[in-house]
């Protein structure tokens, strides 16, 4: 499945930021987050804003070989109302992205993976950020389900494409995994001293033909485990278990 286009990127945005804001404006804002015990649910809802306004003046500065320091962040702290302060850094989010449009280079944390450092790169990943914490806010609030199915199917190849591929090194023997979402779509990944890499179905032959490990699932399922908001029961995993849950490991959470 392809990427969505950019102006599309931009309204799952704009969804799941609301999602999350529905879903935390029932319960206390004192709430647990069940999957980040640490956190409540005025801190995860301050997180994500913090992180859109952020990410707003990252766009906004264009090139750049650092990101921008506290002080170029405006209003990155929350205040008033934590929902209309959350809706304020989703609309600055979208409106520096919509300025930018897809193609404007900028500084990123994934330089060592295979994607761009891009606007767009930057909302692809701004969907899964708010889908992910949108969920997270749904199952405080006692709701929680699964992942719109065109963000969920980009989410893996999303996350295997950044999350995984500027993670460095494989730390362990060198592997492979492939996954498989009920949608339909499959990835192999190749793990080792390039760290995560995406092989093409036919790829490897003589180098590593047969996967060590399979994971198949929907689609939300498989990246909600990735992200470690499920566990490995939550999907069919066959072969090396152990190789899946290193994998699970050493990937990002948030």
């Amino acid at each position: 499945m392809d990427t969505p286009p950019f102006d599309d990127l931009l309204s799952l945005i704009e969804d799941r930021s609301a999602a999350l804001r529905a879903a935390a404006a029932g319960p206390p804002a004192g709430a647990r987050v069940p999957c980040c015990p640490d956190w409540s649910l005025h801190d995860l809802v301050a997180h994500l804003g913090e992180v859109q306004r952020f990410w707003a003046a990252v766009v906004a500065a264009g090139p750049a070989t650092v990101p921008p320091d506290d002080d170029s962040v405006a209003g990155r702290t929350p205040h008033g109302d934590l929902l209309a302060w959350s809706a304020e850094s989703t609309a600055e989010l979208i409106g520096a992205l919509r300025a930018a449009g897809p193609d404007r280079e900028c500084w990123t944390w994934w330089t060592a993976s295979s994607a761009p450092d891009t606007s767009a790169a930057v909302a692809r990943h701004q969907v899964q950020e708010a889908a992910v914490h949108a969920r997270d806010a749904q199952e405080a609030a006692g709701r929680a389900g699964e992942l719109p199915a065109v963000i969920a199917t980009d989410g893996v190849a999303e996350f295997l494409t950044v999350g995984l591929g500027a993670s460095g090194p494989w730390p362990h023997e060198p592997a492979r995994i492939a996954l498989r979402a009920g949608e339909g779509t499959g990835w192999l990944l190749d793990l080792g001293e390039k760290g995560a890499v995406i092989a093409a179905p036919d790829a490897g032959a003589g180098r590593l033909p047969d996967p060590a490990a399979w994971l198949a699932g929907s689609a939300s399922d498989l990246v909600l485990v990735l992200y470690g908001r499920l566990g490995l029961d939550a999907v069919q995993v066959d072969g090396d278990r152990g190789l899946v849950q290193q994998l699970i490991d050493w990937g990002p959470r948030d």
